[in-house]
């Protein structure tokens, strides 16, 4: 890619106007050793820089069940065909509450409150009333299960959350049994809710398409979403595509930092799991977990895959990025 092409681009970002399809493949075809991924990255950490003022946030994750899921994502440690955690377990809500006060003790920004597809809804409401009367102010709660309509997407809101994650993932319905339209009637029901959508580009493998992760950069802001993320597969043992390996942390930075241009979020870009070199391409928020991970085959993340907030507030502080917790 020449120079000439790479500033009428940079210009694009700099003049607030949108990146096309093409443009983003353009960028994310880039050599990930040439001079142009510097520029790239960098035009990404300034575009961090600038709009976000160096302000970091940590969102902090809470699997509360582990248990075989019909979604059956061939990359999850939880499908119902490769279920490879061990047993089913559903946390107490005494253990839940435990978990949730020391997050909010610790300053987050974020609560996420995480399980799989056939977690009782009934349940899950109760759980977040209680957890929500522990929340602290500018604090969101976040919902993170399956798919579900517009009451629904209601009723969430009307317990306390003011966020829902959840994506139209990479080979939907091919590396997994949920047809593309049921994600995308769920991100419907989320927006016309009046709940904010926190989206990723997830997750990514050496197989995915540039074409393909382009699409889901421009899904990401035709819903005008203010999170955004990108995040890699793990080879999680024991699962269907652990065999296809995993993309570097060099490209993972070069698709976070054309996600930023692309995408423009508004409050956040985060990549998961944390990682470093991102840092200078954009990101200015990471995720800390607690409890039950898909990308891991333990009952507690925590002890194994997952980064404690005093580790991911310590990254950000590395990278200069101002963060409440601790």
């Amino acid at each position: 890619m020449n120079n000439i092409a790479l500033n009428r681009i940079f210009n694009k970002v700099d003049n607030n106007e949108f990146l096309t399809q093409q443009e983003a493949i353009t960028l994310l075809n880039i050599d990930n050793h040439s001079p142009e991924f510097y520029n790239l990255i960098s035009k990404a950490n300034e575009l961090s820089r600038k709009e976000y003022n160096n302000k970091g946030y940590i969102f902090a994750q809470i699997g509360l069940n582990s248990a075989p899921c019909s979604g059956n994502c061939k990359f999850c440690s939880l499908a119902k065909n490769s279920f490879s955690i061990g047993s089913e377990t559903y946390k107490q809500i005494n253990n839940i509450l435990d978990e949730v006060k020391s997050v909010v003790a610790q300053k987050v920004d974020a609560v996420f409150l995480m399980t799989t597809a056939e977690f009782s809804f009934e349940k899950y409401l109760e759980i977040a009333k209680c957890v929500n009367a522990l929340m602290q102010d500018n604090m969101k709660l976040v919902a993170n299960i399956g798919d579900f309509d517009f009451a629904m997407a209601h009723r969430l809101k009307e317990v306390g959350f003011s966020s829902v994650y959840h994506i139209v993932r990479l080979n939907e319905g091919i590396d997994t049994d949920i047809p593309v339209q049921t994600r995308i009637n769920t991100l419907n029901a989320i927006k016309e809710a009046g709940l904010e959508l926190i989206y990723c580009i997830e997750p990514i493998g050496p197989e995915h398409s540039y074409e393909q992760i382009a699409d889901e950069m421009l899904r990401a802001r035709d819903y005008n979403v203010d999170v955004m993320a990108v995040m890699k597969r793990i080879c999680v043992e024991n699962t269907p595509l652990q065999d296809k390996g995993e993309i570097t942390e060099l490209e993972v930075t070069k698709i976070i930092a054309v996600t930023r241009l692309v995408t423009r979020p508004k409050t956040s870009m985060n990549v998961h799991e944390p990682m470093r070199m991102p840092l200078l391409a954009g990101v200015n928020q990471l995720y800390a977990e607690i409890g039950i991970n898909p990308r891991d085959n333990g009952l507690d993340t925590q002890n194994s895959r997952g980064f404690s907030i005093e580790y991911v507030a310590n990254m950000l502080k590395q990278a200069d990025y101002i963060a409440d917790a601790l």
